[in-house]
């Protein structure tokens, strides 16, 4: 199993960029897809980027061609580069890993504490 633990939140004017990190431990970890998920006050989390094993990438529609996606197995982290920050991006940030489809179900017996990205003028 992994325990992922995200940094690198903040505030951030719009337009603006940030990287936040999702620091993972478990032997297993390349093995995993990671997905970083987002939720908004009174919204359900949502799926915004996804990383395979092999080094596949997919996002949201809504973030496509601003964020970027990435890993560091030797370092058992992942990272989401945020470029071109609009106010609705404003969301706590967790990240977690899994088998693809769990990635892509978003179910999970354990998330982190997510780091907060507020985007604010």
């Amino acid at each position: 199993q992994v325990q992922p633990v995200e940094s690198g939140g903040g505030l951030v004017q719009p337009g603006g960029s940030l990287r936040i990190s999702c620091a993972a431990s478990g032997s297993r970890f390349s093995v995993y897809a990671v997905g970083w998920y987002r939720q908004a006050p009174g919204k359900q989390r949502e799926l915004v980027a996804l990383i395979t094993s092999d080094g596949s990438t997919n996002y949201a529609d809504s973030v496509r061609g601003r964020f970027t996606i990435s890993r560091d197995n030797a370092k058992n982290t992942a990272y989401l580069q945020m470029d071109s920050l609009k106010l609705e991006d404003t969301a706590v940030y967790y990240c977690n890993a899994g088998s693809l489809l769990v990635v892509l179900a978003g179910r999970y017996d354990y998330w982190g504490q997510g780091t907060q990205v507020t985007v604010s003028s």
